[in-house]
């Protein structure tokens, strides 16, 4: 397969800087009947100094780079390339959705986060997601996650803008300069846009504004074609020229309330689409959550992630925490390795369960705590597989003890999009942005270009007082996304992160887990096949995985089942973007060779000798 292509963006616009309403006002009727330039094409690895980015996107990761060669640092590169992401990548991510942005200063030694996730509109009731015609839960696909109620108040917009005061060398004005004009001029379309599209036209077709842009003619567009969105181009240069303020206050603001509360339906659809209790008050009143990494200790090196309202700094660092007292690696070892993995799995999914949401309370320390680690590890036999579900750990961390706990669905989608970037002064970004569904609730907002996620089935669907993912007005869904930044003795070693629902901390687990203990390299790490053991009884893996570990895992009991969900036809799992930087300084990114079409890596000073 080869690497998801785009468009060159003109070296000028990017070059000059310019104004982005001027950006906006190149695109004359000439131009727009031009078609999209050669599109650009990269490797999945990339070896060299001066700074790398990668992602899933060929386009973006250029974006990205170009912003590192121009004296942007990493912040600079990483909401450019988020910003091209969502024009190239619109069914997984954009300014309609939210994520966590991971950020390492170099001349401070500080990693520091944001949580930019979605929330809960003030209005919204624990009965949202219950048909009042039957008093049962929507049905979730296509019914619940096409509707407005399923829409979060969208954070990626204010994420942007708190990464750069926080920590850039650029203006958002500077930064979104090369996605208002990608979006502009267009992209030629290749085979995952338009397989997404299809996997998705119903619930587009449902939606006037999104069959518009996205089926015109009642097709998705060709593979080749040049896919323009000058709507959503006039809407990144209102965010560039005012800041957020121009999306969550006034006519944009005003938009997006009403397409929740009034999802803009084609009447001849049966498809239920029910409102949601989204205001402009709701919008004006988002921020994002400054606070502190999560951290574990791993084999000397330190380990930081997202703390609640992601689950996944803590069930990464728990995880390995777990792995700290048994030894890993490949040869003999490697079966045993890889069950210790599933094992350690299951106990970190039975853990968020049971203690992780948008609650206070959270016991993050107890839970990345080595006592605690340890107190999941003896109960993992290194010789068998457990029954699962297994249950909870205690709290107080005593011998073996656990609790008790419910399970209950994992509603959490594989559609997200991840990005790494390191620069020259040594700063590092590990970025994961979503709009949940691939294609978000499917809902466009008329004439803005841009998709609404469905976020807010990330909460648990039945209303739980003592659930700690449980809905609630101004909360922010639990989520897996594990942006990761790994350091050695104070220097970044390590930035890696994945889309895919749940899958993504077993994801970044595994790459972690097969870089560090297995003895392999980087770009092997990532395109190792996977396997996401999340405390069910069978394994979801994929068919490479089964074909190369079932025999070494079958002793042990692990049973595997080809992975792939009730939305696509899917196997793959995660889809990882990672960097090294090894101690001369010497970076190789690395985006996966295969998965979602292929990813681009890209360094500033490519090391000619390979």
């Amino acid at each position: 397969m080869t690497a998801r292509t785009s468009v060159r963006l003109t070296t000028g616009l990017l070059a000059a800087g310019l104004a982005t309403t001027a950006l906006v006002a190149t695109t004359s009727a000439a131009e727009a009947r031009k078609p999209a330039p050669r599109s650009p094409t990269g490797s999945s690895t990339a070896v060299g100094s001066g700074g790398a980015v990668s992602s899933v996107d060929a386009e973006a990761s250029r974006v990205g780079l170009d912003v590192l060669k121009r004296g942007g640092n990493a912040a600079d590169a990483a909401v450019a390339t988020a910003s091209a992401l969502g024009v190239t990548e619109p069914y997984s991510a954009g300014i309609g959705g939210g994520g966590y942005f991971v950020y390492y200063d170099a001349k401070r030694k500080k990693v520091s986060t944001i949580d930019g996730r979605e929330t809960a509109p003030a209005g919204i009731t624990r009965d949202a997601f219950i048909d009042p015609a039957t008093g049962e839960p929507y049905p979730f696909t296509p019914d619940l996650v096409s509707s407005g109620v399923a829409v979060g108040v969208p954070g990626t917009p204010a994420t942007w803008e708190a990464a750069l005061r926080d920590h850039g060398r650029w203006s958002l004005r500077k930064a979104l300069a090369p996605s208002i004009a990608l979006a502009s001029r267009g992209f030629r379309v290749d085979e995952t846009f338009r397989s997404q599209t299809l996997d998705n036209a119903e619930r587009f077709a449902a939606f006037p504004a999104t069959a518009k842009l996205f089926l015109p003619g009642g097709d998705a567009p060709k593979v080749g074609s040049t896919f323009r969105n000058r709507d959503l181009a006039r809407t990144l240069s209102l965010l560039a020229a005012k800041g957020p303020r121009a999306f969550y206050t006034g006519a944009v603001a005003r938009d997006v309330a009403r397409t929740v509360q009034a999802p803009p339906k084609d009447p001849a659809s049966d498809l239920p689409a029910p409102a949601g209790s989204m205001t402009e008050r709701d919008l004006a009143g988002y921020r994002v959550d400054r606070q502190a990494p999560t951290r574990a200790r791993y084999r000397g090196l330190d380990v930081y992630g997202m703390a609640p309202s992601s689950s996944g700094g803590i069930a990464v660092g728990e995880a390995l925490n777990i792995l700290e007292g048994f030894r890993l690696g490949g040869g003999q070892r490697l079966g045993t390795s890889l069950h210790l993995f599933l094992e350690a799995s299951a106990r970190v999914f039975a853990d968020r369960a049971a203690y992780v949401g948008d609650v206070p309370g959270v016991p993050t320390s107890t839970l990345l705590s080595q006592r605690f680690a340890d107190s999941r590890a003896c109960t993992i036999d290194p010789a068998k597989a457990s029954t699962r579900p297994v249950a909870a750990g205690a709290l107080d961390g005593s011998g073996c003890a656990t609790v008790a706990n419910e399970e209950k669905p994992d509603t959490e989608n594989i559609s997200t999009t991840h990005l790494s970037v390191v620069d020259r002064w040594g700063n590092a970004a590990s970025y994961t942005l979503t709009i949940e569904q691939t294609g978000g609730s499917g809902i466009t907002v008329p004439g803005r270009g841009f998709l609404l996620n469905n976020e807010l089935t990330d909460f648990t669907a039945v209303y739980d007082p003592k659930d700690p993912n449980r809905i609630e007005p101004g909360k922010r869904p639990r989520s897996s996304m594990s942006p990761t930044i790994v350091l050695d003795r104070g220097r970044v070693k390590y930035v890696v992160g994945s889309p895919g629902g749940a899958t993504i901390i077993t994801t970044v687990l595994q790459v972690l887990v097969n870089r560090i203990d297995l003895g392999m390299t980087l770009p092997q790490a990532v395109a190792a096949p996977r396997a996401s053991q999340r405390n069910v009884a069978v394994t979801p893996a994929e068919p490479a995985f089964i074909e190369q570990y079932g025999s070494l895992l079958a002793p042990f009991g692990q049973q595997l089942t080809p992975s792939g969900d009730a939305f696509t036809s899917q196997a793959e799992i995660g889809a990882a973007a990672a960097i090294e930087q090894d101690r001369r300084g010497r970076l190789t990114a690395v985006a996966e060779p295969e998965r979602r079409g292929g990813g681009t890596a890209l360094v500033v000073k490519p090391d000619r000798r390979r």
